[in-house]
């Protein structure tokens, strides 16, 4: 199973988290999105209540949904001290308060547990991970990475990331990353590194300001276009 920095599972975000992420709008919800490193998130199974479609993909889809709800519990505590300990560290205006995150986080992983058995059945829910992806050139019209790319920069080299996002955009002729920060709130050094490889390829890179900010300083994200 996945795990993040003190082998805590990733903390499941809502649909409204990533809009407020990516930027995302109407255009793009109407799409065929990809979602990689989705983890326990609702944002799948909130979209396709609404008749949108998306997919994800992630290695924590190789277990059962009784494994992840058990890691799930197991962690919360772990995740809450952490949050105690460094809440300095986030902004306080999304939600106001630990206890309250708290509650929106098991909502939302509630939400995809809840959804999780029949989308693996429909093929929402795919084990796999980036940087090869089970899918043909031009599957879908949006590839995104939320808090993975970038976050985790000490893990994984420029190579990787660079190599990450192509296959992204093999499979969507856009794809973006947030957030630009890695873990502790430090910018990723890998940041620049990306746009100069992909201006060498004439891909079209920025950074753009989008409407969601969690961890402090961290309301940025890469948008790619080939």
């Amino acid at each position: 199973m996945p795990f993040t920095v003190d082998g805590v599972v990733p903390w499941g975000r809502t649909m409204d988290e990533y809009c407020g992420m990516f930027d995302l709008g109407e255009r793009e919800l109407r799409g065929r999105i990809l979602g990689c490193g989705d983890g326990p998130a609702s944002f799948n199974a909130e979209l396709s209540a609404l008749g949108y479609s998306v997919v994800s993909v992630d290695p924590l889809y190789a277990f059962s949904a009784e494994a992840i709800e058990k890691r799930v519990e197991e962690t919360y505590d772990i995740i809450i001290e952490q949050l105690t300990r460094n809440r300095d560290d986030f902004v306080w205006t999304y939600v106001p308060s630990i206890p309250a995150l708290g509650q929106r986080r098991m909502w939302a992983m509630r939400k995809f547990l809840d959804d999780y058995v029949r989308g693996l059945g429909e093929g929402r829910y795919v084990d796999a991970s980036l940087p090869d992806l089970p899918f043909e050139d031009s599957s879908f019209d949006l590839a995104l990475s939320s808090h993975f790319l970038f976050l985790y920069s000490q893990e994984f080299d420029l190579a990787f990331h660079v190599r990450a996002l192509e296959e992204m955009l093999r499979v969507a002729p856009e794809a973006r990353a947030f957030p630009l920060l890695q873990v502790g709130g430090a910018p990723s050094p890998h940041v620049q590194g990306v746009i100069d490889a992909f201006a060498a390829q004439d891909i079209q890179a920025r950074i753009e300001e989008v409407p969601y900010e969690f961890q402090r300083g961290g309301s940025r994200m890469l948008r790619l276009q080939r």
